[in-house]
């Protein structure tokens, strides 16, 4: 599918992998709306890109959906492109120390993480199949985010690991459902990657988590996710499946 003057949705479109896709997106002629929680970092790369803004909390289906039907009435059609960027990294021993249980941290990641993306993913494809094909068939395209450690999660992942994993079960048969409608779903899984989650570490962590990527041997950075978001959206004959974005690492144990 071609970028140039489709409508877009792009959720975290704030801050990191989200800001990163909606700029990129944005100037390859894409009308870009951000979704994020922190409504004033969404303003602010909206009015850089000249794209909107929705202020909202992705776990409230009911705005969600406001917000979609809001994006097609303002650009007048809906948007045939989502990317799905907003998400928490809660850190948690499953039991920690003196027997301190952690569910309040598992509800809370799969709320923001999974059910976020299934309400954008469900209010998108809704208003996507009533869209005229392209000449290519296509509808639509939807792009979750998971994570390497869906597969490689280490000590105190067990709540996101199990977030991004739902996200990387659920990309086939998604993608499997919307095939009729010419709505195709994929799902990026990046590795260790400059965001404002890493931002706070010392550098001689940063270092260290550096030193286990083999090539190239430097932290991720939004601009790569970006890129790989915009070839799955033009690349037709990529659907239900997760990529590794990666640089070869895989996360120790701890």
């Amino acid at each position: 599918m071609r970028i140039q003057d489709q409508v877009a949705i792009v959720t975290g479109g704030g801050s990191g992998l989200g800001a990163a896709t909606a700029r990129h997106l944005a100037g390859l002629g894409a009308r870009v709306a951000i979704l994020d929680y922190d409504g004033a970092r969404a303003e602010a790369v909206a009015a850089e890109i000249g794209g909107m803004a929705c202020p909202l909390d992705v776990r409230d289906e009911a705005a969600v959906g406001a917000a979609v039907e809001q994006v097609a009435d303002t650009c007048g059609q809906a948007a045939r492109i989502a990317v799905n960027c907003a998400g928490v990294g809660l850190a948690a021993r499953i039991v920690g120390r003196e027997g301190k249980m952690s569910f309040d941290v598992f509800e809370r990641t799969l709320r923001v993480n999974l059910f976020g993306t299934y309400n954008v993913m469900s209010h998108a494809a809704r208003l996507m199949t009533g869209l005229d094909p392209t000449g290519t068939g296509e509808r639509g395209v939807i792009i979750n985010t998971a994570s390497v450690a869906w597969q490689d999660g280490q000590l105190g992942q067990a709540a996101y690991a199990a977030s991004k994993g739902a996200i990387a079960s659920m990309c086939l048969p998604a993608a499997r459902e919307f095939a009729q409608s010419g709505i195709r779903v994929m799902a990026i899984a990046p590795g260790l990657f400059h965001t404002p989650m890493m931002e706070g570490l010392p550098e001689e962590v940063t270092q260290k988590i550096t030193a286990n990527i083999p090539f190239p041997g430097r932290l991720g950075q939004p601009e790569d996710y970006a890129l790989m978001a915009a070839q799955i959206i033009e690349n037709p004959y990529l659907n239900g499946t997760t990529i590794r974005l990666d640089g070869a690492v895989r996360l120790p144990p701890r």
